[in-house]
């Protein structure tokens, strides 16, 4: 039987420079859309194009098999060919150069002792890397050493008022965990697990108590230890990091710790004068308004703006005042406007 070369990064769809995590969520996407039990009218092509991203996986999210794998190249062929070799000690009666119509000059008729489960060309060149004890668990992406769990990120909604407090927030996340059916390894009886179609996750929704920092800012982060990803094969958690994110309320906006907001006022608060009532995070207070203050004019409340996260006090709080027009003018009030209109224009 002829060996033919495995591109394991075109099968999982990756380039070769992809980083470790990226193959691994690559291969959990693709094991759960290829899972034999998710394609019941395919099965038989599911079940062999979910046998060579397993294949895949075993050797590229192993690092000393990945390693291996990218050495070998263009020049597996030459490597083939040697290991033929050492498998028949060189004896002149085995398999050599010339024996058999396999790929490169290799060997048909080689034999590569107790089949693995996966391709000829698996066999060759990675079985015996990490290989199982007698008696073990079916060769496979789950086959490994206890290893930390994932770092994970979520995207965490905060109001600028929950910022600004601090304190204890309930949410309800999305957290990818081990599967319970498998406990993570990925088989049952050495069968692929039909829970999570041999990834070993699934996702789960836990509910966590965050400890929100005064004045966190958009994109920080929130740290929860050993709540992340589940470590594979009994291996500790990682960690969930919680991205902090303010949906706009349309009211406030926020520069670094200073605040923004417009207030209407009227014109008469404008041109007169007079104490408005300004809302800050921190409660209503009052400011002073002086006269003849124009419309759009921003005025500043020291120290009522957001905490400072890794320093004392508070950022200030900015006030465009807005001068509003009355629209429902009494006879009166419309003939009084008239003779204030005269006599500015008398001035001219």
């Amino acid at each position: 039987m002829a060996v033919n070369y495995k591109d394991y990064y075109a099968i999982l769809g990756v380039p070769k420079t992809a980083a470790a995590k990226d193959i691994k969520s690559a291969y959990r996407k693709l094991a759960r859309k290829w899972h034999p039990d998710a394609n019941p009218d395919s099965a038989k092509e599911a079940e062999e194009k979910f046998k060579d991203i397993q294949e895949a996986y075993e050797v590229l999210g192993d690092p000393e098999k990945r390693s291996k794998y990218d050495v070998l190249g263009s020049d597996w062929q030459r490597a083939a060919h040697d290991a033929a070799r050492q498998r028949t000690g060189g004896r002149p009666g085995g398999p050599g150069p010339g024996a058999g119509a396999g790929v490169g000059g290799f060997p048909g008729g080689a034999s590569f002792g107790e089949g693995s489960g996966f391709s000829d060309f698996f066999d060759m060149f990675f079985q015996n890397i990490g290989r199982r004890p007698a008696g073990g668990p079916a060769p496979g992406p789950s086959r490994a050493r206890p290893q930390r769990g994932e770092d994970l990120e979520t995207t965490l909604d905060l109001t600028l008022n929950e910022a600004y407090a601090g304190g204890t927030k309930s949410v309800a996340l999305q957290i990818e965990d081990a599967c319970p059916k498998c406990g993570g390894n990925g088989t049952v009886n050495n069968r692929v697990c039909p829970e999570c179609g041999g990834t070993g996750r699934v996702l789960q929704t836990k509910r966590f108590d965050v400890t929100i920092p005064k004045g966190v800012r958009e994109g920080q982060r929130i740290r929860l230890a050993g709540q992340g990803a589940a470590g594979p094969h009994n291996g500790p958690r990682g960690d969930l990091y919680l991205i902090a994110h303010f949906p706009s309320d349309g009211k406030w906006e926020r520069r670094g710790d200073d605040l923004y907001i417009d207030l209407p006022v009227s014109i008469y608060d404008l041109v007169l004068g007079g104490d408005v009532t300004v809302p800050t995070l921190g409660g209503e207070v009052s400011m002073t308004v002086p006269a003849g203050t124009p419309s759009n004019k921003f005025m500043r409340l020291g120290g009522k703006g957001m905490p400072k996260l890794k320093s004392e006090g508070h950022g200030d709080e900015y006030v465009r005042l807005i001068g509003t027009l009355p629209t429902d003018l009494s006879d009166k009030e419309k003939k009084l406007f008239r003779e204030l209109a005269a006599l500015r224009n008398g001035k001219k």
